[in-house]
């Protein structure tokens, strides 16, 4: 079976990232480097850009070159998670303050993944722990595998806290999985959804994804 493809090569603009398992000579980057090890990190629950001060409001990805088993995209609503939450859960976590950090996550995934210049160039950040769509007013707690600490609490508890929200908005039942085809194109909401990749077979087939990702309006929590 071969793979499918839609100009995966064609250069891309600025605003759009190309996430790839294909290097700039079009070759597959072979298993084990390091390259691929650091985009494992997309394979974990996350909402992009929760590490940086203006998290995203949005991200778009669409399907250039799809393998054709594996490499599944799961979405899961944490709207839907908080409102399933006990009320007094929910009023816990109200006035809270998590810390996210990019240099955390990839620890998830590999020591040493970031240079020291790298991570000096995204240090933690605070994010409100709920946050209300201001169309709406409904509300979501906002966690993810950047998330780290919560203000105020002691980090063993607060990881564990994390755990729990974050098993809870992805039960089996609540996950939409996508399986790719050619030139789809899927749009989210940031600060309500977590997503993750699925692994494939990265040696033998190749993944090409161009994501461009809409920043938010101001921080979620003061310094």
């Amino acid at each position: 079976m071969t793979i499918r493809s839609i100009n995966s090569q064609a250069k891309t603009l600025p605003e759009i990232a190309n996430l790839a398992n294909v290097d700039a000579e079009d070759q597959i980057i072979p298993a084990g480097d390091k390259r691929n090890v650091f985009n494992a990190g997309n394979q974990m629950w996350h909402t992009d850009s929760s590490f940086k001060r203006v998290p995203a409001l949005a991200s778009l990805l669409s399907g250039r070159e799809v393998p054709p088993e594996g490499g599944e995209t799961q979405w899961a609503s944490m709207r839907v998670a908080y409102a399933r939450l006990p009320v007094d859960l929910q009023r816990f976590l109200e006035s809270k303050v998590a810390i996210h950090s990019f240099e955390y996550s990839r620890g998830l995934v590999g020591d040493e993944l970031l240079t020291p210049e790298h991570a000096a160039q995204v240090p933690p950040v605070p994010q409100a722990l709920v946050r209300a769509n201001p169309a709406h007013g409904r509300k979501a707690y906002y966690v993810a595998s950047h998330a780290c600490e919560i203000v105020g609490m002691p980090t063993g508890e607060a990881r564990a806290l994390i755990r729990d929200l974050l098993e809870l908005a992805t039960r089996p039942e609540l996950v939409y999985t996508h399986r790719w085809q050619l030139g789809d194109l899927v749009m989210w909401d940031n600060r309500c959804t977590l997503h993750r990749g699925r692994p494939w077979d990265e040696s033998k087939y190749r993944r090409v994804m161009h994501r461009t990702t809409v920043a938010g309006e101001g921080p979620t929590a003061p310094r």
